[in-house]
């Protein structure tokens, strides 16, 4: 009875057909997954940036006057320190300069934004239009 015995002795032949249901199912799955996924990286907030014109540097450069605050609220201008009243006043007769000197703004990084802010908006009232903020490099490791 050799019908139902294995035969050892056969050569099987090489495998003709390739299952390729699980690769489809894993190709559907990552579809799945990039399709909702895809609108979390293309989202965006609507702003309205500020247009930028670049102009040749001028010959002499214009005074600067840096205005640094501490961690306390405390202002100084140019390391020296200045009241509120004062800072005013200050501010007119720099923005009555010719060329007008660019404000550099120094804060101590614990600043309250307020006073940041408060600063800022004396400058524009009082007639400064030049405004840069001064931050430290990161340390190299």
């Amino acid at each position: 009875m050799a019908f139902g015995a294995f035969n050892h002795h056969r050569n099987p032949g090489p495998m003709a057909e390739i299952n390729v249901t699980p690769m489809v199912d894993v190709m559907l799955v990552l579809l799945v997954i990039f399709i909702l996924a895809a609108p979390m990286f293309t989202g965006s907030v609507q702003l309205e940036l500020p247009k930028a014109q670049t102009q040749p540097a001028e010959s002499a450069p214009a005074a600067t006057v840096t205005l640094s605050i501490d961690g306390k609220g405390k202002i100084f201008w140019n390391n020296d320190p200045v009241e509120r009243e004062v800072l005013a006043s200050r501010l007119v007769e720099a923005a009555k300069l010719d060329p007008q000197p660019e404000l550099q703004l120094r804060a101590d990084k614990d600043t309250r934004y307020e006073v940041v802010a408060q600063v800022m908006a004396a400058a524009q009232s009082n007639g400064l239009t030049k405004l840069g903020f001064v931050t430290d490099a990161p340390e190299k490791k």
